[in-house]
């Protein structure tokens, strides 16, 4: 009997095959480009259900409108392969059928049987948890994550997808253990690094964290651009509270930006770190017109809020006219998308829309009232903590732009619980506590910002 990389039943195939597979598998996990080569494999073997499911699941973690059809094509192929199939094999040709035609719920609940049923498919469950994570559902990650490691303690893999969970549900110290156990077992695995990266900038631990990312740098080989691009993006969050402008524009331009320009998560990566360090009061030159120009591609792209608000806050920087037409595509998603989804967009979708594309157009007063109706319930929307702040911090703007010193004044002081010496915090309370006529409390705040530039000049 074939056997995968995690000891999972594979039927038929050739020696080629399986080791598409096990490429696919690990390299998800490992977040490595060699999981690219299920592709060619899976065209190759047209009587091979699993190599073509996962040629699937490749093109659904696209996040492009292409996406979906070429898996399904996949789909098809892997079905009439499906005769000798096991029957994890046939769960995972479901869980594809259920994403490709966007019926989450029902993917969702296979994801979950696929866990529970087969806790050492592993590639189900970072598909679980990837799913999971895109509507703020961090309960289920941990949960899925959990059961799991009770089957695979040793793959360092799962201490990695259990750390992040963990975090995501606000569980630091349980996090860190994880991630660290992780490491312990294979220091090169960058989900279990970025989890702990996460812990420490939530903790406010701001040199610790560039220096524990600085270490981990050569370890960073053979990355999918996603990964790659990340871990600099995290990096660059601890210089811009540092007060290194110059490093955090570097990071920018040699690391976060260039390197896939048409995939989602490098778009949205730039938009992310580019509109933090323009908060931050950094020029940042031409730089969202080059941004703005592969954004034109997403001008109707609805595939998931969390995307569709960074691709729509970019343009509207860039001054590109698709901005319009991407929060029309966005309203009419919210009366005429999924079932499933819909709900996320009207409450969330809609308000967050209008609220990033005023504050892109310096329209403050519009931007502070839209923000404020969709960030209670902005997790729903998915992405990180880490990758969500973008959407306070843009709150926070419009705030001090429309005059509310006192809101402004709350909002940076609990800011100031998590990045204490911060470089732009401490700035931006520095001139709100002059505006409030408290100017013991703006010489501190400045004297603060201005010690640790000079820490890190």
């Amino acid at each position: 009997m074939q056997q995968d990389a995690f000891g999972n039943a594979v039927t038929g195939g050739e020696a080629s095959t399986l080791a598409a597979i096990d490429d696919f598998g690990v390299g998800l996990l490992a977040y490595e480009r060699r999981a690219e080569r299920v592709l060619a494999a899976a065209d190759r073997d047209p009587e091979g259900c699993l190599v073509n499911v996962y040629a699937g699941f490749l093109w659904m973690l696209l996040e492009a409108a292409e996406g979906s059809t070429h898996a399904r094509r996949y789909f098809a192929i892997a079905a009439r392969a499906s005769a000798g199939a096991n029957a994890r094999e046939r769960l995972n040709l479901d869980l594809l059928g259920a994403w490709a035609d966007d019926d989450l719920a029902t993917a969702l609940a296979v994801a979950k049987r696929l866990g529970d049923e087969f806790p050492r498919d592993l590639v189900a469950l970072k598909l679980h948890q990837y799913l999971e994570f895109n509507r703020g559902n961090a309960p289920e990650m941990l949960r899925a994550a959990l059961v799991a490691l009770t089957h695979s303690p040793e793959v360092p893999y799962v201490h990695g997808m259990a750390a992040f969970a963990y975090e995501q549900c606000h569980l630091l110290e349980e996090a860190e253990a994880e991630a660290r156990a992780a490491l312990a077992l294979l220091p090169k695995e960058p989900w279990a690094q970025h989890a702990l990266a996460h812990v420490l900038l939530t903790r406010g631990a701001i040199d610790a964290g560039a220096e524990f990312l600085e270490s981990c740098r050569s370890t960073w080989t053979d990355l999918n651009s996603f990964m790659w691009t990340h871990l600099w993006w995290h990096l660059a969050l601890f210089y811009l509270s540092q007060g290194r402008a110059a490093a955090v524009l570097e990071i920018y331009d040699r690391h976060c930006w260039g390197v896939a320009k048409d995939y989602s998560q490098d778009q949205i990566g730039a938009v992310s770190l580019l509109a933090r360090v323009e908060l931050a009061g950094i020029d940042v030159a031409t730089r969202w017109q080059d941004l703005g120009q592969h954004l034109a591609a997403r001008a109707v792209d609805t595939l998931q809020p969390f995307l569709s608000l960074q691709y729509l806050y970019g343009l509207a920087r860039a001054g590109r006219p698709e901005a319009d037409r991407l929060l029309a595509a966005i309203e009419q998603q919210a009366e005429r998308g999924a079932a499933f989804s819909a709900p996320t967009w009207r409450a969330v979708g809609v308000p967050a829309a209008h609220g990033m594309l005023a504050h892109a157009r310096r329209d403050y007063e519009t931007a502070w009232t839209q923000l404020s109706r969709a960030l209670p319930r902005l997790a729903e929307i998915g992405g990180s903590h880490a990758q969500r702040d973008l959407f306070e911090q843009v709150l926070l703007d419009a705030a001090l732009q429309s005059g509310r010193l006192v809101e402004a004044q709350q909002r940076l002081e609990l800011r100031r619980l998590s990045d204490r010496d911060g470089v732009p915090v401490n700035a931006a309370l520095a001139f709100v506590y002059e505006q409030l006529q408290l100017p013991t409390l703006a010489a501190q705040a400045r004297k603060r910002a201005e010690a640790t530039g000079a820490r890190h000049a």
